[in-house]
């Protein structure tokens, strides 16, 4: 069988360095809460372990009470996932909490089968640039 994609079964040439298949090593996994806002030309991320409602809930009110604390109502574009809910607010938090901040969030979803994260995608590239063009051990 010929498989030229596969450079082990290569030969190396006269003059050229050995090759060494890469191996990766994976030293975790983390999540990364991205919030942007394109025309204002700011991001916030913030890396948790984990992905729970109880931790989307605890962004919702840094997003709500720490980074726009005068905002009467914020437009939060997110995607899907089954802990981006309003009742995450009320797993998190005392229901006056959870009903204060939900008051002040209007939640628009991205289609089933459509792509409005491709803004998030684009900070997240910058982040990638930036900080994780290399190996991070924790």
């Amino acid at each position: 069988m010929n498989n030229r994609c596969n450079s082990s079964r290569r030969p190396a040439r006269s003059g050229q360095p050995p090759r060494e298949d890469y191996e990766y090593e994976r030293n975790g996994t983390a999540n990364i809460f991205m919030f942007t806002e394109p025309l204002q030309g700011c991001r916030h991320g913030h890396v948790r372990a984990q992905r729970t409602a109880v931790d989307w809930a605890t962004e919702i009110k840094d997003l709500l009470e720490v980074q726009y604390p005068e905002a009467s109502r914020v437009r939060l574009v997110c995607d899907n996932l089954n802990t981006h809910k309003l009742g995450s607010l009320y797993d998190a938090f005392p229901p006056e909490t959870a009903r204060r901040l939900a008051q002040r969030l209007e939640i628009h979803y991205t289609p089933t089968h459509g792509s409005w994260l491709n803004i998030a995608e684009l900070e997240l590239s910058v982040l990638t640039r930036q900080c994780l063009d290399r190996r991070i051990p924790d």
